[in-house]
């Protein structure tokens, strides 16, 4: 299997079925623990913890600036010192690779 974070996303819109749910939870396990797959099976979310506003945005704009590398955008909200980070894909109504590679990449600002 390659390593996701090592993978580029692909466009998959409308081109593309939702991953099933096993192979959402074989890709899961390429990530960080924290990452889980919501009730329906439809996106990845994981919530991250900082000291302040300002380790908060770093990591924000970081997440942005993979988004835009990828051409695949999450859901974030964001507080003082957190931030939770969702994938989906919205083109196909699922998950796709796409979700996992970003959140792969997310993984690896921590490395």
């Amino acid at each position: 299997m390659t390593d996701l974070k090592t993978k580029h996303c692909q466009s998959c819109e409308g081109f593309t079925n939702p991953m099933p749910r096993e192979d959402a939870q074989r890709a899961l396990g390429q990530l960080h623990d924290a990452w889980g797959i919501d009730e329906t099976g439809k996106s990845i979310q994981r919530s991250f913890k900082f000291k302040n506003f300002h380790e908060t945005m770093a990591f924000v704009n970081a997440v942005a600036w993979i988004a835009h590398a990828e051409d695949h955008h999450p859901d974030m909200a964001v507080g003082f010192n957190r931030c939770a980070v969702e994938y989906s894909t919205h083109a196909i109504g699922g998950l796709s690779e796409n979700d996992f590679i970003c959140a792969a990449r997310v993984d690896a600002l921590f490395d």
